[in-house]
Parts: structure tokens; sequence; C-alpha cells
């Protein structure tokens, strides 16, 4: 007979396999990504667009929905566009603030990436960290982040900073 105490254990050990499996997939397919587009609603005529994605082919959509599953948050979205595969995108997305802010960034702040994505991920928190604060609704507020989105992922030079309205 199994008492109590075993499910326990047993659970406690599946759900750390489980962690275990998230960081190294995530380390591997997934992506900490602020862009920035125009956006003449906003105060500054700039919006930031933090965002927490992992994509899939259609073939292996049942572990995007482990994701979202997991989290509790984000939505899993089907991207048409094939490109150079030959079958349907998924994509697993956390956009909203509040799920970024209390679950992806807590998550991976407790069970730490081991690749050089890790470094992505630190000033992923560390812009959503300036915008709850409130500080890039400032054109500086703006510039901050759009120099930090320059060092991260494939190091793109920011539009943002080069265009007309920011030389100003």
């Amino acid at each position: 007979m199994y008492s109590k105490k075993t499910f326990v254990a047993d659970n406690q050990q599946e759900r750390q396999k489980l962690i275990g499996w998230i960081v190294g997939f995530i380390d591997g397919e997934g992506c900490f990504s602020v862009s920035i587009f125009r956006n003449p609603t906003t105060s500054s005529g700039w919006q930031i667009f933090p965002e927490f994605i992992v994509a899939q082919g259609a073939k292996s959509v049942k572990v995007l929905k482990k994701l979202e599953k997991f989290f509790q948050c984000g939505k899993v979205y089907i991207n048409r566009k094939y490109g150079n595969h030959r079958e349907d995108l998924y994509r697993y997305c956390v956009r909203k603030l509040d799920d970024l802010e209390n679950k992806i960034i807590p998550f991976f702040r407790q069970n730490q990436l081991k690749t050089a994505k890790i470094n992505d991920f630190r000033k992923f928190a560390k812009i959503v960290r300036i915008m709850r604060s409130g500080k890039h609704l400032s054109q500086q507020g703006c510039e901050r982040i759009a120099r930090i989105i320059e060092t991260m992922n494939r190091k793109k030079p920011a539009k943002f900073l080069s265009s007309s309205e920011t030389i100003r």
C-alpha cells in the first residue's frame, strides 16, 4: 500500500522533472522578445511590446499546450505563414504584463536557464520592471529600453533610436 506521503513525493518528483524539461526546452526553443512599434494612440507615439514566445510546428503543438497549462497564462496561436516549413507553425505567447511579471519572470528566476539565453531573460526582466515603473512612457525611458533591446537576441540596431522622431 502507498501512503499519502508517497504520492506527494511522487508528485514533487514529477513536478521537478517537468520544471527541468521546461527550462531545457525554453533554453533551446524559447525567446524573450521586446519590440517597439509606432503607435500614434500612445502618449509617446511608440508602443513597447514585451513577449515570451515558443514556436513549434503543427506536429509538436501538444508541447505548447503543455506550457500554456503549466503557466496558466498566454495563448497558443497558429501562424499559417510557412516560410521554410511545410506545416503550420504554432506560437505559445505570453504578452500580458501581469503574467510576465508574476508568472514567467519569477519561474525563470527560480529555475535558471543554462545557456546564454539567460542574458536575454535578465534584460527582458529589466525591461518589464522599467515598464512597470511607468518610465517607458517618456522619451528617455523608450530610448533606454531601445538600447537594451539592441543587445538582445540577434543584436539588431533599434530602428526606434534612428527614427527622425527620436533624433530631434
